[in-house]
C-alpha cells in the first residue's frame, strides 16, 4: 500500500489502509505500508515503512518526491503495489514498479478539493488540469478502482478510458453491529433530546458551515435538537468553525468531542438519532457506512459518494445542495421518530454490501488476477537489466 499519509493522521484512506492491511494480514498474507513522515514515529503495527519528508505546517502531510533507497529496495519485492493517492505516491510507483502490478484507487474529488482550496483558481483551469494529468496517469497503471459508481462517471468525465473497476471501500462494521450507546446524561443531554452527529475531519471540504446554518432552522424550530460533531482537523480551520458556532448562537446546542479513539465511536454513534453531513466531496463516505452499520438514518446532499451510498427516502434524506431545501427534509426527519427507526433499520442491513470481509475477497480476486497476467513480465530481460542500472547509479 503505498499513500501520502498515515497514522497519526486520521483520514478516511487512513482508515481504509489500516482495515484492508489488517483484514489481509488475518488472512496470511505480508502487507506494508510505505508513506512520508516522521521517522522517530512509533508506530503500534508492523510494516509500515517511513521516508523522511517536509511537513507541510500542521496538516499531518509530509511532501517529499523520493523514498529513501531502503524504502525503495523493498518496495521492489512486492507482488502487488496498491496506490492510494495518483500525484506523489502514484508517480513513485510508476518510477519503482515498472515490473510490478500496480493498482490505484481514487478516493477523492480532487475537482472539488481543487475549488475549496485554491478558490481563486478558475474551475476549467483546475478541471483542465485534471483532464490533462488523470488519463495518462490511469492508463500506465494496471487496474483502477472507483469506490462507487460515481466515481467511475467523475473519472470518465476527465477522459479517463479503459477498464475502471466498481469496489466499495470496505469498512470493519462487527463494532457498529453491536454498539452500546454511551450514556446521554454523561454528556448532558435529555433521553428526549434527538441527537444529530456528524463525524469526520472538521475540514474546508467537509461544508460544515453550511451544515450548521442548516441547524440554526433545526434548533429554532425544535428546542430539544442538539449537534455532536466528533473528529479534528487543522487549528486554523477548526477555530474558524467553532467561531462560526459561537457567531450562528449555537454554542448551548453545539457540543465538539474532538477526536476520539477509533474503537469508541461506535459507542458515541449508538447514542445519538441521525447521521448528518453536507459534504459533496466524497467518494465513498466511511463515516455514513459506520453511521448506517450502527442504525442511523443518514441526511445528505446528493451527490457523488453520498448519494451512491444512501438511498433517499428508504435509509436517509437526499437533498439538493440549497440550504433551505436541506433544512426543510432535516426537520422532517428531526419530527417523526418511526420514520427514523425504519429509515435506521434499512440503514443497518444496506451496510452489509460494504462489509470488509467481502470488499478484501473481491480486491485479493483482483490482485491474484493481475500476478498471473505479470509472471512473464517480470522475466523480461529488459527491465532486469533497467534495475541493475538503476542500482548502479544509486
Amino acid at each position: 500500500m503505498m499513500v501520502d499519509s498515515y497514522k497519526p493522521y486520521v483520514s478516511g484512506i487512513t482508515n481504509y489502509v489500516d482495515i484492508n492491511k489488517r483484514y489481509f494480514e488475518r488472512a496470511g498474507h505480508d502487507v506494508f505500508v510505505f508513506t512520508f513522515g516522521d521517522l522517530d514515529y512509533e508506530d503500534g503495527e508492523p510494516n509500515v515503512i517511513r521516508s523522511r519528508g517536509l511537513p507541510l505546517a500542521d496538516s499531518g502531510f509530509y511532501l517529499s518526491m523520493r523514498y529513501s533507497r531502503a524504502a525503495k529496495k523493498l518496495l521492489q519485492t512486492m507482488d502487488v503495489v496498491h496506490v492510494q493517492h495518483p500525484f506523489l505516491s502514484g508517480r513513485l510507483a510508476l518510477r519503482y514498479c515498472r515490473d510490478i502490478p500496480i493498482v490505484y484507487t481514487n478516493h477523492t474529488r480532487y475537482d472539488l478539493y481543487a475549488q475549496a482550496y485554491l478558490p481563486m483558481m478558475p474551475e476549467e483551469m483546475s478541471q483542465g488540469l485534471l483532464q490533462a494529468y488523470m488519463p495518462s496517469f490511469c492508463k500506465a497503471v494496471d487496474l483502477v478502482i472507483a469506490p462507487s459508481a460515481g466515481m467511475e462517471k467523475v473519472l470518465r468525465q476527465l477522459n479517463v478510458d479503459g477498464n475502471i473497476a466498481v469496489v466499495p471501500n470496505g469498512v470493519d462494521l462487527k463494532n457498529y453491529y453491536s454498539a452500546v450507546p454511551l450514556s446521554r446524561a454523561e454528556f448532558g443531554y435529555k433521553d428526549d433530546d434527538i441527537l444529530l452527529v456528524y463525524s469526520g475531519r472538521l475540514a474546508l471540504e467537509k461544508n460544515l458551515p453550511f451544515l450548521l446554518k442548516s441547524f440554526v432552522g433545526v434548533a429554532e424550530a425544535l428546542p430539544n435538537a442538539q449537534l455532536l460533531l466528533i473528529g479534528s482537523g487543522v487549528k486554523v480551520f477548526e477555530e474558524e468553525i467553532r467561531e462560526l458556532v459561537g457567531e450562528l448562537n449555537l454554542s448551548q446546542r453545539v457540543r465538539f468531542a474532538g477526536r476520539i479513539a477509533y474503537n469508541q465511536l461506535p459507542a458515541y454513534l449508538a447514542m445519538c438519532d441521525i447521521f448528518v453531513t453536507a459534504s459533496v466531496t466524497e467518494v465513498h463516505p466511511l463515516s455514513v457506512i459506520e453511521a448506517m452499520g450502527t442504525g442511523l438514518p443518514v441526511m445528505g446532499i446528493q451527490s457523488v459518494g453520498v448519494g451512491d451510498t444512501v438511498q433517499d427516502n428508504i435509509t436517509g434524506y437526499l437533498s439538493t445542495n440549497d440550504l433551505t431545501a436541506f433544512t426543510a427534509k432535516l426537520t422532517l426527519l428531526c419530527i417523526d421518530p418511526l420514520r427514523r427507526a425504519q429509515m435506521g433499520d434499512a440503514a443497518r442491513k444496506a451496510s452489509s454490501a460494504y462489509a470488509v470481509e467481502r470488499t478484501t475477497d473481491i480486491l485479493l480476486k483482483r490482485y491474484e488476477n493481475l500476478v498471473e497476467i505479470a509472471k512473464p513480465r517480470k522475466g523480461n530481460w529488459s527491465i532486469r537489466l533497467r534495475k541493475l542500472m538503476e542500482n548502479f547509479v544509486q
